[in-house]
């Protein structure tokens, strides 16, 4: 069923954040790991399947006299999660938002994680509208993973490097500071801040996992980069099945194929020149995001064949990273 612009926006500023189940991997490993990267990729993989979410945001701490941190944002949905893509050393997971409304069900593709065991590089939000390909030393990527996450038109979001850890009876991976662009939570607001600087850490739980954020919010006075406030992010993923599953598959199933193409296309416009420049909008995220997610509506509503929408994407995308 084809979802206007409109509803899909309000859907994902209702869920905060991203929604889907865990299907089959579209590449499985078959090589033995070793012991301790088999551990973390199982870490990895324990976040795929079918969830509750809630999503809570805390501005806590201001670093300037003159801003009033925001009352808390507290939102959430219905969310399956799917590998698509596991070699045992790069493994891809897809949200999709599921939501009823009216009698009808609706299924969004959100946000994409990819996990790359030691990585050579990593994906990394440089400045607005620009992202680069940043060199991983040989020491910060010995037993470590890069998690990678892209928008829900498989644009890219940010990333960055940790470690999975397993001390007192946790699991749970924790990222180095990184850059990245605004959430439409708060771009939609031209706020004084138009980055956030982040501590990521996934950690599973009894009931499923838990995506942790420290957010320093930053903004530009006088010509410098200054902090301006300091948010909690706390998204809590707990299993649940009882929403329409079946209907997250369906979309998957009509558009893995067009998102695969997508993903190439991105990844061809990255390789290019180490980075990608994509302008960014408050409600969209890049501002490709009507298009290709709205080509993928339609073949899920069978409207459009899959090669003539990916002729359409990449017509979109070459046309968003055409500037220096």
């Amino acid at each position: 069923m084809h979802v206007s612009l409109t509803r899909r926006a309000s859907m994902l500023a209702m869920a905060g954040a991203g929604v889907v189940a865990a299907a089959p991997a579209l590449a499985q490993t078959t090589r033995r790991l070793p012991a301790a990267v088999e551990r973390d990729r199982q870490s990895i993989l324990a976040m795929a399947g079918d969830y509750h979410v809630r999503f809570n945001f805390n501005e806590t701490v201001p670093f300037v006299s003159d801003y009033t941190p925001l009352e808390p944002k507290t939102s959430g949905g219905y969310e399956s999660v799917r590998v698509i893509e596991d070699t045992g050393t790069f493994i891809q997971l897809q949200h999709m938002l599921v939501a009823e409304h009216e009698g009808q069900t609706f299924v969004i593709k959100h946000w994409r994680q990819d996990w790359t065991y030691q990585p050579r590089n990593v994906l990394v939000y440089e400045r607005r509208n620009y992202w680069t390909l940043a060199n991983v030393s040989s020491a910060d990527r010995r037993g470590a993973w890069s998690q990678t996450v892209w928008q829900t038109d498989d644009s890219p979001r940010y990333g960055g490097v940790g470690r999975w850890n397993y001390d007192n009876g946790r699991t749970i991976w924790t990222s180095g500071p990184t850059l990245r662009p605004l959430a439409r939570r708060d771009a939609i607001r031209n706020p004084v801040y138009n980055r956030y600087n982040s501590i990521n850490r996934h950690a599973l739980t009894p009931n499923g996992w838990v995506h942790e954020q420290d957010n320093e919010k930053i903004g530009d006075r006088n010509g410098q980069l200054v902090a301006i406030v300091h948010e909690d992010g706390v998204n809590t993923y707990e299993r649940f099945t009882e929403y329409p599953v079946a209907a997250a598959d369906s979309y998957w199933t009509d558009t893995r194929e067009y998102w695969a193409g997508v993903r190439g296309m991105w990844d061809a416009a990255i390789a290019r020149r180490r980075g990608v420049w994509v302008e960014e909008e408050a409600q969209n995220g890049a501002i490709t995001g009507p298009a290709l997610m709205g080509l993928a509506d339609r073949i899920h509503s069978d409207e459009i064949e899959t090669t003539p929408a990916l002729a359409e994407a990449q017509t979109a995308i070459a046309t968003a990273t055409s500037a220096a």
